[in-house]
């Protein structure tokens, strides 16, 4: 499949307040927003729980996929957003209680839900809009609030990134799983089915090089699900657990890509 890259039209809100002097919108009345600590941002994985307008009703076109919520991704200085029609991302800063978004870029794909299709242009003209940014805690969870000078509120809640959980930067390595599982050969598990994986490695130009490693049970690799059948190439994050329970691995591995994949016929 192939995939072309556009600019997401810039989406000024209706009932914007008066530029201030360095030429972004003044902060809406009677919003409290504040700068939030950068630290936090790319720390969490930011999904979409609420969103209001301004008499306060529920925007039920932001909520296509209850079990897959809009989600916001910070890098240093890169916003992507994901769970819409299209792959999304653009770059972005912070000025004055405010989150400036640069144009956003994403892959051209028709989706089949119309509504689905709609949500690209939907979160694209809020986080185009200059909205007031701010970040609080609810006990240990923290909330990302955007508000628009149209009066829109929409709330993120925010759910740790696997650096954050594990502590540190993981490590990338590369995956291949095997098309059938294998016993798990776990003393309290003994019918438990593992993924058979081994590591494979490429060169700076993408192209397998050197001897694979042996095959393994592998209990699992956290968000991939692995179809019966077919055989896999994945890009993975490996973190170690500083504190694992007695009968768990002190390695956790996590999806990072699918970089091919085939049906193995017997």
């Amino acid at each position: 499949m192939r995939f072309h890259l556009l600019l997401l039209p810039l989406a000024l809100a209706a009932c914007a307040s008066a530029p201030t002097a360095d030429g972004s919108q003044a902060t809406p009345p009677g919003s409290t927003a504040a700068a939030p600590d950068a630290t936090l941002l790319p720390a969490y994985h930011w999904q979409l729980t609420q969103a209001t307008d301004r008499s306060g009703q529920r925007i039920d076109a932001l909520f296509v996929r209850p079990d897959k919520p809009l989600q916001l991704d910070f890098g240093s200085d890169r916003l992507s957003v994901r769970n819409s029609c299209n792959g999304m991302g653009g770059s972005y800063r912070i000025a004055n209680g405010q989150l400036v978004v640069g144009p956003m870029m994403h892959t051209m794909m028709a989706c089949a839900d119309p509504m689905l299709n709609r949500l690209d242009s939907l979160i694209g003209e809020r986080l185009s809009s200059r909205p007031a940014i701010a970040i609080t805690k609810h006990g240990d969870t923290p909330q990302l609030e955007l508000r628009t000078a149209s009066g829109d509120t929409l709330v993120f809640t925010g759910v740790p990134t696997p650096q954050t959980r594990y502590g540190g930067p993981g490590v990338t390595e590369f995956l291949e799983v095997a098309a059938q599982t294998v016993p798990c050969r776990h003393p309290l598990m003994p019918d438990a089915q593992c993924l058979d994986v081994r590591e494979v490695h490429y060169d700076a130009n993408g192209l397998k090089t050197g001897t694979p490693g042996k095959w393994r049970p592998l209990a699992s690799i956290e968000g991939y699900t692995h179809p019966a059948g077919v055989r896999s190439v994945l890009r993975v994050q490996r973190y170690d657990v500083k504190h694992p329970a007695a009968d768990a691995s002190a390695v956790a591995y996590v999806l990072d890509m699918v970089v091919e994949s085939e049906i193995v016929k017997h």
